[in-house]
């Protein structure tokens, strides 16, 4: 019974990702799991462990979060196991993608991070990517730590502004 329960938590998994043409980060993927009380914590992070032992999922680290993809060999399973989902299951999933697509998207799009350079320097790097490709990545020093992080909280509420600004001047023709 319990190998059916793990194996339902990989297939449910497994669809969540393979519905989606982004990546999802392990917190999106436990909060989904753990709101529609599917089961713990503990059993989705084992899981995911066991998905990514078996190559059915990849995982990049962006900063502090591990973002998941489906491979090839995880959606062929998914296709042969898929079945094993019911249809309340899946239809939760995609009510839940339908609803917070966008959210979603942008949480693992828009990338902030910084770190010290050397002592009163910190270095702040930002980017949007889209499908795997950086629309913009830039990395700017400043002076404080407080600095490094206000930057990094306002990212992704002014990314859009940002790139626009950058974009319009630098295609501004000399008068």
């Amino acid at each position: 019974m319990q190998s059916d329960a793990f194996t339902l938590y990989k297939l449910i998994i497994l669809f969540l990702l393979d519905k989606v043409d982004f990546p999802l980060t392990n917190a999106q993927i436990s909060n989904f799991i753990l709101e529609k009380d599917y089961t713990n914590y503990f059993n989705i992070q084992q899981s995911i462990a066991e998905l990514l032992e078996a190559e059915f999922v990849t995982v990049e680290t962006v900063g502090h979060s591990s973002h998941y993809r489906i491979t090839d060999s995880g959606r062929e399973t998914l296709s042969f196991f898929g079945n094993m989902i019911s249809s309340a299951i899946q239809s939760d999933i995609l009510d839940y993608l339908r609803k917070n697509k966008y959210t979603l998207r942008d949480e693992v799009s828009t990338l902030s991070e910084f770190y010290e350079a050397k002592k009163g320097e910190y270095m702040v790097h930002l980017r949007v990517v889209e499908k795997e490709d950086s629309i913009i990545d830039l990395t700017i020093a400043v002076p404080t730590k407080e600095d490094a992080s206000k930057i990094c909280d306002n990212w992704r509420t002014r990314s859009q502004q940002v790139y626009a600004y950058v974009l319009s001047n630098l295609l501004k023709e000399d008068d």
